[in-house]
């Protein structure tokens, strides 16, 4: 565990450095604002593009992965929802507040896996996120699309991961290949992401939220750190996933919640605060939780 916890550390000390760059030199919220939006609208897309058409896969191969992400994710978003009959929260903070239960913080997660697998595993998550990122944002806005005046057509349209993953699945289908430069360019752009994602994250923690609906936040938190994981590393036992593929199920299942989720909730309307303590509350518990996770890979696919 102590290896592991090892390996994670440098990415969970560039999310401290941004919360301690945004309180405590006095950089104005809009450096922050503007930052974050060069990351989600170029650096990460770029990063997402240049990984999936880069990589071949092939479904005989990467299948049973998908499939385990997949199900997984379906399955911690079936959980959260199930606190609406169980604790009856409020409509609106059940769809505002759902998200967190089942969305990933990509930023990390392609840190961690260039850490912990290297090029291999930032491929494999990249597959990965390119199913997943269009199903969890369908999710999220369809659900919120109720109770708000925003177009579930618009939001995902608009959406810049989703652009990003299905135009390098496109390109990878098509046989693309990038001239150098090309390919050189959107390298440098996503390495850039990584550490000014991971920044950015630090940036936009809050605890405002925490005093209101504790059972559900509680709940939420719950489903994404120990129900979304469990499931996940029961499936990949189940399917028979090989161990680098089975290291990365469990690394993607076992991500807080992604910082977007804020975004999304307050550009459809909703109130932002209990979102935010969320992404908050996770991504400090997964500082213990994300090292367990990967120690139990550790013994079982070693």
């Amino acid at each position: 565990m102590l290896a592991n916890a090892a390996l994670i550390l440098p990415d969970f000390a560039l999310i401290a450095l941004g919360f301690v760059l945004f309180h405590r030199f006095g950089y104005e919220r809009g450096f922050w604002v503007a930052l974050e939006r060069l990351v989600y609208y170029v650096l990460f897309p770029a990063l997402l593009f240049n990984a999936i058409v880069a990589t071949r896969y092939t479904f005989a191969a990467d299948g049973g992965l998908l499939l385990v992400a997949v199900a997984s994710l379906l399955s911690a978003a079936a959980l959260g929802f199930l606190a609406a009959p169980v604790l009856r929260p409020p409509a609106a903070l059940l769809a505002s507040g759902a998200q967190t239960s089942y969305r990933y913080n990509s930023y990390l997660g392609l840190a961690l896996a260039q850490s912990l697998a290297g090029g291999p595993g930032v491929a494999q998550i990249a597959l990965v996120f390119a199913v997943c990122i269009p199903l969890a944002n369908l999710i999220a806005v369809s659900t919120m699309a109720q109770h708000s005046r925003a177009g579930l057509a618009r939001e995902l349209l608009r959406n810049p991961l989703i652009i990003s993953t299905v135009g390098g699945l496109a390109g990878n289908a098509l046989g693309l290949q990038l001239p150098q430069f090309a390919a050189q360019a959107l390298g440098r752009l996503g390495q850039a992401s990584l550490a000014l994602g991971l920044i950015c994250v630090g940036a936009g923690l809050s605890l405002a939220g925490a005093a209101t609906h504790r059972a559900l936040l509680g709940w939420f938190s719950a489903v994404k750190l120990l129900l979304f994981p469990a499931v996940a590393l029961a499936l990949a036992l189940a399917v028979g996933l090989p161990a680098e593929q089975a290291t990365i199920a469990l690394l993607f299942a076992a991500l807080p919640t992604a910082t977007s989720a804020y975004v999304l909730a307050t550009r459809m309307g909703f109130d932002g605060a209990p979102v935010s303590f969320l992404i908050t509350a996770q991504t400090a518990a997964s500082m213990l939780t994300l090292p367990i996770w990967m120690a139990v890979a550790s013994g079982l696919f070693a």
